[in-house]
């Protein structure tokens, strides 16, 4: 029987996993464009300021539209108290230890939060820079923040996050004299692993360079619901 793996049905888990998920994923994201909702799913490693720049965005961002956020984390509820205090519509999801979300708890959330008259929702993801890239959560659109600390070669080590992100913000540009940081360099890793990628270099903690990213944010609101 040895050597003979023809006479055996092969399962390919992984595939199976995602391809479901990929159905999932689509379903939720045609409900969204029907419904006028634009979701926008933010991915980064833990401390590049993605609580930070959601504050900042909301406080520009609010007078304008309805907005809600949802934050994924392995435990705690620190996030989305932090933007509830913001004053917006904010849920917390406990991944329990899983590192990434899919589109099944997205739609969990979304059910759980009551999106009803919402225009712009956030997905903040789980912290890291591998799984949350590789499950489609069936946001509208995928942003990703790269910190200035984290170094310019991040696209070469992670190259799924950058080529699945929409749109990528470097943050942090406060401090880039003090790191060794190649601007320059940094977007021509990007463009290499995703030529329509949107680059904004920004500081949540000045506010430079956030109008950009509400522009952004705004075609996008506009665009999806064309």
């Amino acid at each position: 029987m040895a050597g003979k793996t023809d006479e055996f049905k092969v399962i390919e888990v992984k595939r199976s996993v995602f391809d479901a998920n990929d159905r999932q994923a689509d379903e939720l994201r045609d409900e969204l464009r029907s419904r006028g909702l634009f979701l926008v799913n933010l991915m980064s490693s833990p401390g590049s300021g993605k609580t930070t720049t959601l504050r900042r965005t909301i406080e520009r961002l609010r007078d304008e539209m309805s907005i809600a956020v949802l934050e994924a984390d392995i435990d705690s509820d620190v996030d989305a108290r932090t933007v509830a205090a913001a004053g917006v519509r904010a849920i917390q999801l406990h991944t329990g230890g899983m590192c990434h979300l899919d589109a099944g708890m997205t739609r969990q959330g979304l059910e759980s939060l009551d999106t009803e008259g919402i225009d712009l929702a956030f997905l903040e993801n789980v912290g890291n820079l591998v799984c949350p890239a590789e499950f489609d959560t069936g946001a509208s659109r995928n942003a990703m923040i790269l910190s200035v600390p984290e170094g310019d070669d991040k696209p070469l080590k992670y190259p799924l996050m950058f080529e699945v992100s929409d749109v990528v913000l470097i943050n942090k540009i406060d401090v880039m004299p003090y790191f060794d940081f190649d601007m320059d360099a940094c977007r021509t890793n990007i463009l290499a692993r995703n030529p329509e990628a949107t680059i904004i270099p920004l500081c949540a903690k000045t506010g430079e360079g956030v109008d950009a990213w509400c522009q952004w944010l705004r075609d996008g609101v506009e665009a999806w619901r064309a």
